[in-house]
């Protein structure tokens, strides 16, 4: 299967600054041919996200985690698809996986807590729920 997305670029494309804002991600790698195709992947899975195609993204944004795993940005991605599509064990894996490579990243705490409360683990998904709150300033009461 040829995937060379012209077709997409020729409909319309994307709005320059959008473009720009994918591209920095890569700045720093090697072989600008690849960087553009990640970049395309990624600026696409996240017009899918933006049209509530939580499935669709999720399989683009599983290529983009593959070929860039060290980019916390798109695997969070992929966790908020997986979340808006019901996959919650697979959206728990990816969350956990940031949090292990940045304890900080206090939004992934917030989605894990979440994630673990829509899956029943309350007492579980409280302690995340009070560590994100405790790393953003707020309190831990979500609803």
């Amino acid at each position: 299967m040829n995937n060379d997305f012209s077709d997409y670029r020729a409909n319309g494309g994307v709005a320059p600054d959008r473009w720009a804002s994918a591209l920095h991600l890569f700045e720093n790698g090697a072989g600008v041919p690849d960087e553009e195709t990640v970049a395309e992947r990624w600026e696409r899975a996240r017009l899918l996200f933006e049209a509530k195609d939580y499935i669709g993204a999720a399989r683009l944004l599983g290529v983009v985690v593959e070929e860039v795993p060290e980019q916390t940005g798109p695997r969070l991605l992929l966790a908020r698809a997986y979340y808006h599509s019901a996959q919650l064990r697979r959206a728990e894996e990816q969350l956990r996986l940031i949090i292990d490579r940045d304890p900080v990243e206090h939004y992934a705490h917030l989605m894990l807590g979440r994630t673990l409360e829509r899956q029943g683990r309350h007492e579980e998904a409280g302690s995340w729920l009070r560590m994100a709150a405790a790393f953003s300033g707020g309190t831990a009461d979500h609803h």
